[in-house]
């Protein structure tokens, strides 16, 4: 007989999963600064919680390269200016070949949903609507990713998902920026509308390149400034 239940029940997520993606967060945002040593005790307590999901989440932490566990020494954040290259490099060749495959294989249903994106994303910017320009953003990359028809792309760059969030929430944050990546955007998705592989890689190589370097100048700049003064 075949099982009724087609789908798992929705199963809430972790308190680590929550501790895990704060402090991600506020790392990767520079919150949490290169070198710090962190407090556990004191991070515990500022979270509200016990030091039991915050081990747990810092050690997934450390298997992401950002921070450092020290026997008897303690936590320290190890996310510095050069990891963040490597995350935009990364990145910037997933999301090239994919807006280049994209532009191969996209279709017209495609095509009019990335336009009806990118129109809703003027309308953000000139609200200054940060939260729904992030959230269209990141709906415009999915929409790229799976006109690609590329999976196993698609699965590597959604392991970076979060850092992509928190960086576009530092960059998005001044209104010079906001208009930018739209104007870029929108290249983007007329690239892929007419076909044009080479310009749609280009383009998209581009645009994540220069939101990585305003990401690293806003977060690891200030933090260099900060210290000298």
């Amino acid at each position: 007989m075949q099982d009724a239940r087609r789908l798992e029940p929705i199963q809430m997520r972790s308190l680590r999963d929550h501790v895990h993606e704060t402090l991600r967060e506020a790392i990767i945002s520079g919150r949490l600064k290169t070198d710090e040593r962190l407090n556990e005790r004191d991070l515990a307590s500022e979270l509200g919680i016990s030091t039991t999901p915050l081990k747990e989440a810092l050690r997934q932490l450390e298997s992401e390269g950002l921070v450092r566990i020290e026997a008897r020494r303690g936590v320290y954040v190890t996310f510095n200016a050069r990891r963040a290259e490597e995350l935009i490099l990364a990145r910037a060749a997933l999301e090239s070949v994919l807006a280049r495959q994209a532009a191969r294989h996209a279709n017209e249903t495609h095509i009019e949903v990335m336009r009806d994106v990118v129109g809703k994303m003027q309308m953000a910017v000139a609200n200054a609507d940060l939260m729904g320009l992030i959230e269209l953003n990141e709906r415009f990359h999915d929409i790229i990713h799976d006109a690609s028809g590329c999976e196993y792309l698609r699965r590597l760059q959604n392991g970076q998902r979060m850092y992509h969030h928190t960086a576009r929430l530092t960059i998005l944050a001044e209104e010079k920026e906001r208009v930018r990546s739209h104007a870029e955007h929108e290249s983007i998705m007329k690239a892929i509308a007419v076909g044009d592989e080479d310009e749609a890689e280009q383009l998209m190589r581009r645009h994540v390149m220069e939101a990585g370097k305003k990401h690293i100048s806003a977060v690891f700049e200030t933090a260099t400034r900060e210290k000298q003064e």
